[in-house]
């Protein structure tokens, strides 16, 4: 242990006024269980550090925070390999309309392409350039849709473990408010 040496470290910034706030303090758990779940070692993710950071900087500051938390989810999908293709429907190509996420390819789908399907996919909200609901339900429905790749894609593929459980009780205290 003598030969290991020694530092001395001084954070540049302390988040510590995050505890006063338990749903501050559950955002940032899940973050940081998210962040020690999926990224592997020494491998540097410049976009999701800068956008983790933003979002640290949200929920520290008290704002609105819960739908850059989606975005944040989005981003982290997009870097482990698992990114949602929200641009134009994967049936018909439009961009019009997009109502759904198919729940294999991630990838939007228009009430027109659904079809018959539509009671397969995933709802697409406003919040995330969907035709739905852009707040408290949209919300809802877009965390539904990064959790069911996180955890179907990134947890059970990449990582090979379920997801960690501080990501499940933000979202029972998201749903709750």
């Amino acid at each position: 242990a003598d030969q290991l040496g020694s530092f001395t470290a001084e954070p540049l910034r302390m988040r510590a006024g995050l505890m006063a706030n338990p749903a501050a303090l559950a955002g940032l758990n899940a973050v940081c269980a998210l962040l020690v779940f999926v990224l592997p070692e020494r491998d540097p993710h410049p976009r999701l550090v800068a956008r983790t950071e933003a979002l640290l900087d949200l929920i520290e500051a008290g704002a609105d925070w819960p739908p850059a938390y989606l975005d944040w989810e989005m981003l982290l999908l997009d870097e482990m390999g698992f990114g949602l293709d929200l641009s134009a429907c994967a049936v018909t190509g439009g961009t019009e309309g997009l109502a759904y996420v198919s729940p294999k390819s991630g990838r939007a789908v228009s009430r027109a392409g659904a079809g018959d399907w539509a009671d397969r996919l995933l709802p697409l909200p406003g919040l995330m350039g969907g035709a739905g609901d852009n707040r408290g339900n949209g919300l809802a429905e877009g965390l539904a849709i990064t959790g069911h790749f996180l955890e179907h894609r990134v947890a059970a593929e990449l990582v090979g473990r379920m997801l960690p459980a501080a990501r499940g009780r933000l979202m029972r205290r998201l749903l709750r408010s």
